[in-house]
């Protein structure tokens, strides 16, 4: 601790008991004043905190051992001045977890001492009966060093507290853009909880705002993409000081953020509205024409949420509306003011005209498949539904996802290197005979193919069935692969061949990939490799 002059000036501030204190019971005649200095501009110093930094006895402030304090440079010519009037200044260097200790406790034993001794430092000058202000950066009792020093005398003498402008204000104001809006909910929180934490707390907020960054900023990183916030979050560093800048969190080198950096994850609404309000309208038919809105046809990948592409997370975002399977819709992030529309896994011609009914009075609406949307999913659905004369004028767009044949393709090697099919076994909207004839023509034209599903609880002739089939046309070591649950914690990938295949370990989350003449399968150091070979036959 530094400290220089020792004359007093100013006056002390009125004895006022703060909330929830007893003065009867105070035993310092000082009085402390918690000054919060703003996010770093002298230019957002309050009238208040100017005033009471001219008036104080004492002026305290804190840094890194060895550094400037922070909250002192946006006083710095007020404290300039009160030097020259005798003021009398103390300078507070903490312990920091980034550097190193000789104390026989620690970090925690070192920094316990730190406040030991910094208490006694400010009761000496409050036993004199002197007006001790304590600065803080951004406001005094939001992740300030002032709150500790609040709770050692909020009991023992008249204590203040002047607000100001946080870095939360500082760093909306630089984005530019609402926090928050009508009743979306926001999180404030620091960048130092455990990566789960991060992600339970933001998965469950609409907007966001995190603190404490620098080394933390990766594991903060992937708590925003887990929570679907990514794309709208923005790091500001040094808030109202030298060298502010702002730039999407998606873009940041993580080796360049300081301590002094905010994130902000602004409301969606607002981007929803902005959203609206320049979608065009439909050709006047009458008075009561409406916006249209628009209907995304999405694919989230097989399973793994990294498999989801960042077109499909901003389409999502973006989104008033998602319709799809319970069990789909549940992967996807719930954001504010978004209206979920859950339905069974039967029913895609209903979802299709629903989701167009939405967009047709205006709504922004995200159909969401697994996989890829055009693979056996919803897309082929919604455009079927929307050839019609009531649904054409509603524009569909279709974003690709990653459809599990190739997820399952890449865990086997490269089984689907040459030409190959994709089937499914499903019966529900084609005949079996038409399924048989078509596994037929796969088969006897000595291609790879993926099966889509395969089997349910119901359905399980089916896939013993087509082991039957291909049988007739490929050799029995013809290299088959069984996935399930591929991206999944459950995932197993087993490959065998067409002779050993089990088909009553396949149910309705398996893909079965059989192989052609020209697949082979060889054991490598991660296990077997499967591949189809691009050449057939040519000298």
């Amino acid at each position: 601790m530094t400290h220089s002059a020792h004359t007093p000036a100013g006056s002390a501030a009125s004895r006022t008991a703060p909330f929830g204190s007893d003065d009867a019971a105070w035993d310092l005649p000082g009085t402390l004043i918690g000054v919060s200095v703003g996010p770093g501009d002298p230019e957002l110093l309050t009238l208040k905190a100017v005033r009471a930094i001219e008036q104080a006895d004492v002026v305290v402030y804190h840094s890194k051992k060895g550094r400037p304090s922070a909250a002192a440079i946006p006083a710095k010519d007020l404290l300039g001045a009160g030097r020259q009037r005798g003021q009398h200044h103390v300078h507070l260097e903490y312990p920091v977890t980034t550097g190193s200790t000789d104390h026989p406790g620690g970090y925690a034993g070192a920094l316990a001492e730190f406040y030991v001794d910094a208490e006694r430092t400010i009761e000496q000058f409050l036993a004199e009966g002197k007006t001790v202000a304590v600065l803080a950066l951004g406001d005094a009792l939001l992740y300030s060093s002032y709150q500790h020093i609040h709770r050692m005398f909020e009991a023992r003498c008249n204590c203040e507290v002047i607000p100001g402008i946080s870095s939360i204000a500082g760093a909306t104001a630089v984005v530019a853009k609402p926090l928050t809006e009508d009743d979306e909910t926001l999180v404030v929180v620091s960048g130092t909880l455990e990566e789960a934490e991060l992600r339970r707390r933001l998965t469950n907020a609409d907007c966001a705002v995190v603190m404490k960054l620098g080394r933390t900023f990766n594991k903060v990183r992937c708590a925003l993409e887990h929570a679907g916030m990514l794309d709208r979050a923005v790091l500001v560093t040094r808030v109202g000081m030298d060298g502010q800048s702002a730039q999407p969190v998606r873009e940041v080198d993580a080796s360049t953020v300081p301590y002094f950096s905010v994130v902000i994850v602004p409301s969606v609404l607002a981007q929803q509205d902005k959203i609206r309000a320049s979608v065009p309208k439909r050709d006047v038919i009458d008075s009561a024409a409406e916006t249209t809105g628009e209907v995304v046809v999405v694919g989230l990948g097989p399973g793994a949420q990294r498999w989801t592409t960042p077109e499909v997370q901003h389409e999502l975002e973006q989104a008033t509306d998602l319709v799809g399977y319970s069990t789909y819709i549940n992967r996807v992030p719930q954001r504010p003011g978004q209206r979920r529309h859950l339905s069974d896994n039967k029913v895609e011609a209903e979802r299709a005209a629903f989701a167009l009914d939405m967009a047709k009075r205006g709504r922004r609406v995200a159909v969401v498949s697994s996989g890829d949307p055009g693979v056996f999913a919803m897309a082929a659905a919604v455009l079927e539904t929307a050839d019609d004369d009531l649904w054409r004028e509603v524009p569909v767009r279709i974003i690709p996802g990653m459809t599990a044949a190739q997820a399952v393709a890449s865990r086997a090697g490269a089984p689907l290197g040459h030409d190959f099919g994709m089937i499914s076994l499903s019966n529900r909207l084609k005949p079996w005979e038409q399924i048989e004839k078509r596994i037929r023509a796969l088969a006897g034209a000595d291609m790879a193919f993926a099966v889509y599903n395969p089997a349910s609880k119901e359905r399980r002739e089916h896939i013993e069935r087509l082991k039957e089939i291909v049988s007739e046309y490929q050799g029995p070591n013809t290299p088959v692969i069984v996935a399930r649950a591929v991206g999944s914690e459950q995932e197993k990938v087993t490959i065998t061949t067409l002779k050993a295949f089990d088909p009553t370990v396949v149910d309705m989350r398996t893909m079965v990939i059989i192989g052609a003449s020209t697949t082979r399968a060889y054991d490598g150091p991660q296990g077997p490799r499967v591949y189809t070979s691009r050449t057939y036959g040519l000298s």
